[in-house]
């Protein structure tokens, strides 16, 4: 549809005084019931066997022993990898499950060498010409005060037994189930040494061309509790996003000026994105929009893969506990420390989990993103022409184009088109957009900010 008809679908009612209702048309459903059902499907229970499974390992210390049957590394390795397999198989073994192994030479926190290996569960798309990859990680090791100690007990209960266990519990309910684009599970060692597992596999991962189109990294997800000031809150959840991307090149930063798009690249995207999938499919659960790429002067395992260009971001509790965070067991002046089981929130955890796999689910089964859109800016008025192109993946039954004011966190608004272009009686000096796809089960993708065009 040309310039000109748009113009006139959109003007045609303000004869009579009045711009059109844009948003009231959609037709799709507001939440896809094969979501739902997977939501529902997340066991608290579930998720309370994992961890403790987990806890009785001794140590998960990537240094720890590879060899004993019981205790260390090792052997939560092969447990993890003996489950994945199992519901591998329930579900017609679909899901591949292959260990990603090197030898981790001597460097920082790492005083001699040793095996190391992450864990990588893939349930490959339908559509065989998509080879988009939508992956959710967490970190297997765990850790006691001092970080070389590769012997003593580290439960690591919440860091990151939290994260593992909502890994489990998303690979059992999608292992039979069929998604357009590649779900991807992956458990990284090496973590509290210095991201080891996550930098090897963001450069394989660059090196093989994956095209990873969004990483949710969930590190410490299932506490509540505050320590020192004793604040609790399990109806809120943290998720970090970069505000300009590490990786950024030149033209891109030139863009990112001219647009002012400080506040909107593609992993702070996926960040409003995993908000409006909370407000959809969770029910009592906040996400809250860090500004930040990681905690104060810390890093996550989302860090690598930032780094090689990808959207990335991380999920966090809303109050950490340092009490039980990288702290040996024992009692100190009437303080227990160490991350036990009996401190976590599995109802939380239950509704993080459930956060992940909506999201997943929603993302694998939208069509692509489409690859541009373009923000008119070749002449001065108080309209605003927005136009993009038609995704690469998936067959969009219309677009959804949001908008927001330029001092909000939040999308606002949102109009709806089958079109490639749109007139929006709206000031581009004013307020910021964003448009996305939707397939015809109601699923959206990724919003894409739009680009200038003269």
């Amino acid at each position: 549809m040309n310039k000109y008809k748009v113009w006139m679908l959109v003007l045609a009612p303000c004869l009579w005084g009045t711009w059109p209702q844009l948003a009231g048309g959609q037709s799709f459903p507001a939440r896809d019931p094969m979501v739902e059902k997977s939501v529902q499907q997340v066991s608290a229970d579930s998720l309370r066997a994992y961890v403790q499974t987990l806890v009785s390992f001794g140590t998960r210390h990537t240094l720890s022993t590879e060899t004993d049957p019981r205790r260390g590394i090792g052997a939560a390795r092969r447990w993890i990898m003996t489950r994945l397999r199992d519901y591998s198989r329930r579900g017609g073994n679909r899901m591949v499950v292959e260990e990603d192994r090197w030898m981790l030479a001597p460097g920082e926190r790492v005083p001699f060498a040793h095996p190391i290996a992450n864990i990588i569960a893939t349930l490959p798309g339908t559509d065989t010409s998509d080879h988009r990859i939508f992956m959710a990680s967490a970190h297997l090791d765990s850790r006691r005060s001092n970080v070389l100690d590769s012997v003593g007990d580290a439960p690591g209960a919440n860091d990151d037994g939290s994260g593992v266990a909502a890994l489990l519990e998303i690979a059992r309910i999608i292992a039979d189930q069929h998604f357009p684009a590649t779900i991807r599970l992956v458990f990284f060692s090496g973590e509290e040494q210095g991201l080891y597992g996550s930098r090897h596999l963001a450069e394989r991962a660059a090196s093989e061309g994956w095209q990873i189109a969004a990483l949710l990294n969930n590190d410490i997800i299932g506490q509540t509790t505050a320590s020192e000031t004793g604040l609790q809150d399990n109806t809120r959840v943290r998720v970090f996003s970069e505000t300009i991307p590490v990786a950024e090149t030149p033209e891109q930063a030139r863009m990112r000026r001219l647009t002012n798009g400080d506040n909107d690249s593609p992993s702070r995207e996926l960040a409003r994105y995993i908000h409006d999938v909370a407000k959809n499919y969770i029910p009592n659960l906040d996400v809250v929009l860090i500004y930040r790429p990681d905690r104060f002067l810390r890093g996550g395992d989302h860090f690598p893969f930032q780094q090689k260009g990808y959207t990335a971001v991380r999920l966090t509790e809303y109050y950490e506990n340092f009490n039980h965070q990288h702290q040996d067991i024992r009692l100190e002046n009437g303080i227990h420390y160490g991350d036990l089981p009996e401190y976590m929130d599995f109802e939380y955890l239950r509704k993080n989990t459930a956060l992940n796999l909506a999201t997943l689910i929603s993302l694998a089964k939208a069509p692509a993103a489409p690859a541009h859109a373009w923000l008119s800016a070749g002449e001065l008025g108080n309209t605003t022409t927005l136009r993009w192109t038609v995704p690469a993946h998936g067959r969009p039954v219309e677009y959804r184009i949001l908008m927001r004011d330029t001092d909000q966190p939040l999308w606002q608004k949102d109009f709806f088109t089958t079109d490639t272009a749109i007139l929006l009686p709206y000031s581009k000096d004013n307020v910021f957009f964003a448009v996305q796809a939707i397939g015809s089960d109601g699923n959206r993708s990724l919003p894409v900010f739009p680009e200038i065009s003269r």
